[in-house]
């Protein structure tokens, strides 16, 4: 079946996906090796309402995808965070799409400043490799406390915590919008589509 994906920027219209998205990021978080935060519903529900998230939909209006962004240390890092494809979309490469769109919107809304992620995922350092993000140490992320306050939920925090945030299990990746080759911010829609092939 070939299911007609609509990756757009999630608007209040799109409020009702939040228990369908909540529930899809804390099961994620208690899988191994996908270093997902847990996040509330009146957090999404706040991504939403501030234009910082994106969201995929397939036939008929169904949930698919979702992405947000968060900003640190006086919006000079941006993270696209929460990356989470529905069982039923996994395996069509829908992830690296709705990533490719949060970057868009992320370079729109915060020019200039350096797109950064901590992942376990193989999947997710695959897709930021192609994106052009590099491996870096943890002392080249923001040292904003807010940022690393995220992390209590993952169940690796403890070694974040033992190393002084050296160090941890996730791979730190940054991506200079500046430089040649990367993103360069521009959004000509409020949305894209695309066809994956899907059983």
């Amino acid at each position: 079946m070939v299911q007609n994906i609509e990756i757009t920027i999630a608007s209040k219209e799109h409020l009702s996906y939040i228990p369908e998205i909540e529930e899809a990021l804390y099961k994620a978080s208690l899988l191994k090796g996908t270093g997902i935060a847990v996040r509330s519903r009146e957090y999404l529900l706040g991504k939403i309402e501030e234009g910082k998230a994106v969201i995929a939909l397939g036939n008929h209006g169904k949930w698919a995808g979702f992405c947000y962004i968060e900003s640190w240390g006086h919006n000079k890092f941006v993270a696209n965070s929460g990356l989470i494809v529905s069982e039923e979309f996994r395996g069509a490469g829908l992830a690296s799409e709705i990533k490719k769109r949060a970057l868009e919107l992320s370079s729109r809304l915060f020019p200039g400043a350096k797109l950064f992620g901590l992942t376990t995922s193989r999947a997710v350092m695959k897709i930021n490799s192609g994106l052009g993000y590099k491996p870096v140490t943890f002392s080249q992320l923001t040292d904003d406390d807010e940022f690393w306050k995220g992390c209590e939920t993952c169940p690796y925090y403890d070694i974040l915590v033992r190393t002084k945030r050296d160090d941890c299990l996730c791979t730190a990746m940054i991506m200079d919008p500046t430089e040649k080759h990367k993103v360069n911010g521009e959004t000509k829609s409020a949305g894209i589509r695309v066809n994956i092939n899907h059983t």
